[in-house]
């Protein structure tokens, strides 16, 4: 990344191409600075010194909290998800500037310096919980800025492989690996409310409420309506029991048994008319009480006759929304967008890369990603024109972020020169414009 040799390399497909390198100067991840623009409309990583305290002692600290914490979430936006990468990216303006870097010889923080930041100061129990509640007030701040009268919170497990001996990891009979088992919550505008990480071997459902309760007081306290939707796996008395005490409307699938069979039999009569390239589609609704049970709920069943199929495809849901069969069917096909979500992390950040050995560790660097992931979901939904947002994570990064450019020093400015590609200067012109009015907003 240095500019020692100056030497220019040739090229022997055409001589009159010269290669050079000025790595201090030039930066393929320009499209971090309106994203640094947007963290301060909102205040995100400004506050961080309000939830992580300082424990390193001494007057030789070169970088403190803040930009420390700006450096591990933005290098992960970027794409770059592990500190070895660091020690390029410290000399990297773009990355200087959006740490905080303001002289012309300070770089950002080396491998070593970030290695210790997240695997000591952030894996203190103070620390660890203080990303999770700064992660909640910047779910918070950007929910300021988005029009809702209700909350729908869908949580779903994810696998992380693991391919070492990292302390909680284990065999999934699900996964049919050696993994992590995270427990993820977001909510309908594709924010991730929180995460917790847990050992590989434990039930998809485990910790539910250690996640959702604090989520539920936090919006409890705004006078909002609540939802949720959750798959078999939460399809448990307690959770049924929590929500309804909470006064929370849900649609959690659940899985076919016998009794459930019966009450549908009389249903399950070929159609008919065949199914041509649509199915034939029909819904009951009934009152049903399990034996672990504590009173009746209502259950919705969804019959779909296929082409070429002999049996119908059958599926639960038991819910407590007064919503007719169809529409209850409706509101909980709409988890599926947690999958999705879910998958972004994957493949733009790849956040299921949990590749510490102390499983606190591990959990560190997984709020990590969550905070980088919120940060890219806030661009995306609250700054991005009409027809940019639909860009997932991965189309932010390949054409907002890997925006090249060169920066260009004067005597009391940084001018960075930007490739004009992908995103040209009416459309940065649109984004930056948006985060001027977040600023404005009530907020």
């Amino acid at each position: 990344m240095g500019d020692g040799d100056k030497t220019p390399l040739r090229l022997q497909f055409n001589p009159k191409v010269r290669l050079e390198f000025h790595g201090a100067t030039i930066t393929s991840d320009a499209g971090l600075l309106p994203i640094r623009e947007l963290d301060d409309a909102l205040g995100l990583t400004h506050i961080a010194a309000d939830y992580i305290q300082e424990s390193r002692s001494g007057r030789n600290i070169r970088h403190h909290l803040v930009p420390l914490l700006r450096q591990s979430i933005y290098s992960r936006l970027a794409g770059y998800d592990d500190t070895n990468d660091a020690e390029r990216l410290s000399q990297d303006p773009a990355m200087r500037v959006v740490v905080g870097w303001q002289g012309p010889d300070r770089n950002a923080a080396s491998t070593s310096e970030m290695g210790r930041f997240e695997t000591e100061t952030l894996t203190e129990e103070k620390n660890l919980k203080g990303l999770a509640q700064m992660n909640s007030q910047w779910v918070a701040g950007a929910m300021v800025h988005t029009p809702h009268r209700r909350v729908i919170l869908d949580m779903d497990s994810s696998e992380s492989p693991v391919h070492g001996q990292q302390e909680g990891a284990a065999y999934n009979g699900h996964f049919e690996s050696v993994c992590f088992h995270p427990l993820f919550l977001f909510n309908q505008f594709g924010d991730c409310e929180g995460a917790t990480l847990r050992p590989g071997n434990v039930h998809s459902a485990d910790r539910w409420q250690e996640l959702l309760e604090p989520v539920v007081k936090g919006y409890r306290k705004k006078g909002l309506r609540l939802l949720f939707r959750g798959d078999a796996a939460f399809g448990k008395p307690e959770v049924y029991e929590y929500l309804e005490q909470e006064t929370i409307g849900y649609t959690i699938r659940l899985s076919a048994n016998a009794v459930l069979q019966r009450e549908i039999a009389h249903l399950l009569v070929r159609p008919t008319e065949w199914p041509s390239q649509k199915p034939i589609v029909s819904y009951h609704d009934f009152a049903y009480r399990a034996q672990s049970w504590n009173v009746s709920r209502r259950v919705v069943a969804k019959m779909e006759w296929h082409q070429g199929e002999l049996f119908p495809r059958v599926g639960f849901i038991v819910t407590n929304l007064s919503y007719p069969p169809k529409g209850i069917v409706r509101f909980y096909n709409g988890r599926g967008t947690a999958e999705q979500w879910i998958k972004e992390g994957k493949y733009a950040l790849n956040w299921t890369r949990l590749s510490c050995h102390k499983f606190v560790a591990n959990q560190v660097r997984l709020w990590l990603f969550v905070l980088a992931y919120n940060l890219g979901n806030f661009m995306r939904r609250l700054v991005l024109p009409e027809d940019m947002k639909h860009w997932t994570l991965t189309s932010l990064q390949t054409r907002l972020i890997k925006t090249g450019g060169r920066l260009v020093r004067h005597a009391r400015r940084l001018v960075f020169q930007l490739a004009e590609v992908l995103v040209t200067r009416e459309m940065l012109t649109g984004i930056l414009e948006r985060i001027s009015r977040l600023r404005l907003a009530p907020g």
